[in-house]
């Protein structure tokens, strides 16, 4: 239920139904870097910068966890993934270098073929009182939980808003108020409210769209700022998806509300009373329908909604 859908979901199980633990120990065989000792089966991953070797097979002839880490790799690249990207949490730190001295024990280069990204913790804040994550405690969070007290749409932008390394608290108070305070409240009622701005404009006859819009007539700076900022839009997605940092495309958009917001208010975009609408208001309104959809395309890249009235 937190919208997310996977191209391909490989279970781990699966690996072990088709005897792949023995088809990637044979690849590993074959690069040299595989070497029996103390009864036991291991990978020589210091070769490549680990700070031990590793057991693929225990002595007692039962493959050990690392060898699932071996297994899903090569499984990975024979299904015709040249970059395979991990996610680990912090306290796996460790990792970093025996992922990448499988890689490289695989015949293939830990600098390009592999990438290792570090996720920090967060903390979950409610009634000014931090929820452990803890299970030892009894009192671990799940995502099911936390969609139930917040809503998917404010559960999914307040993750993704945060750079993966960087430690973050949510505030579960703040995430159900309908203040500006609360970032995915404040963009999705940007996006609400250039919807309801068109609407109008609809009711006025004014014209808006590619065939209406004559730039010429957009000289104010608050018109120049907005328009220079979704001009942005593309260069943000391709450096989000390049540096892995989809918050970039989140705290984009709060930019983009904040500038719509200001561009609003110094710039008319409806006739006042008995006023005739006028190319300008076109104008400016085609610049409120290419934000709207801009905001609109940036929460759906997160997977939050865009709604039309709030």
């Amino acid at each position: 239920n937190f919208g997310s859908h996977f191209d391909i979901w490989l279970s781990e199980k699966s690996l072990y139904e088709k005897d792949f633990f023995h088809h990637s120990l044979e690849k590993l065989k074959s690069q040299g870097h595989v070497f029996e000792s103390e009864n036991a089966t291991w990978l020589r991953t210091t070769d490549f910068g680990d700070d031990k070797d590793r057991v693929i097979i225990k002595s007692d002839g039962s493959f050990a966890y690392f060898a699932s880490d071996t297994a899903y790799y090569v499984n990975k690249r024979e299904r015709g993934f040249n970059l395979c990207i991990y996610m680990v949490g912090a306290d796996h730190h460790g990792y970093v270098g025996r992922l990448k001295a499988i890689a490289a024990c695989a015949g293939d280069d830990p600098e390009n073929n592999i990438e290792v990204l570090i996720g920090q913790m967060v903390k979950i804040m409610e009634g000014g009182e931090e929820l452990k994550l803890s299970k030892r405690a009894g009192t671990i969070i799940t995502l099911e939980e936390l969609v139930e007290k917040v809503g998917v749409d404010a559960a999914r932008y307040t993750l993704i808003r945060y750079p993966t390394d960087t430690p973050m608290v949510m505030d579960v108070d703040l995430l159900r108020k309908n203040t500006n305070e609360n970032p995915v409240y404040y963009v999705q009622y940007a996006h609400a409210r250039i919807c309801a701005v068109l609407r109008n404009a609809k009711e006025f006859g004014i014209k808006y769209g590619a065939d209406a819009y004559q730039a010429a007539l957009l000289s104010h700076e608050r018109e120049r700022e907005l328009i220079g900022l979704l001009a942005e839009f593309p260069r943000v997605v391709q450096g989000a998806a390049e540096m892995r940092e989809p918050h970039r495309v989140a705290r984009y958009a709060e930019e983009l509300a904040g500038v719509y917001h200001r561009f609003y208010n110094d710039c008319r975009v409806l006739p006042l009373g008995d006023e005739k609408a006028t190319e300008l208001n076109s104008a400016r309104a085609t610049l409120c329908l290419a934000t709207a959809q801009v905001i609109s395309n940036a929460l759906d890249l997160l997977g939050v909604s865009a709604p039309e009235k709030m």
